[in-house]
């Protein structure tokens, strides 16, 4: 199942909550918005030891995926 942006939203805040407690959730969302955030770096540390080749490939993968789950959603509708 593909989640769209308000729904991984809605998830990943209720997973925090549960996981947290609400104070702690919130405390943590903000957080994120304070800190400045080098994504650049995260880039570099998430893509470490592969190739154009290596991630490309995942993506197609993904692509394909979704693709899959869009047809099959627009089936049952």
């Amino acid at each position: 199942m593909t989640l769209n942006d308000t729904e991984l939203r809605i998830k990943g805040i209720e997973i925090l909550n549960e996981s947290l407690g609400i104070a702690a959730a919130l405390r943590f969302l903000s957080l994120l918005h304070r800190d400045p955030t080098d994504y650049v770096s995260i880039s570099r540390r998430l893509y470490e030891n592969q190739t154009i080749d290596d991630i490309f490939e995942r993506a197609k993968i993904n692509w394909t995926a979704e693709d899959d789950a869009s047809v099959n959603e627009t089936d049952t509708v």
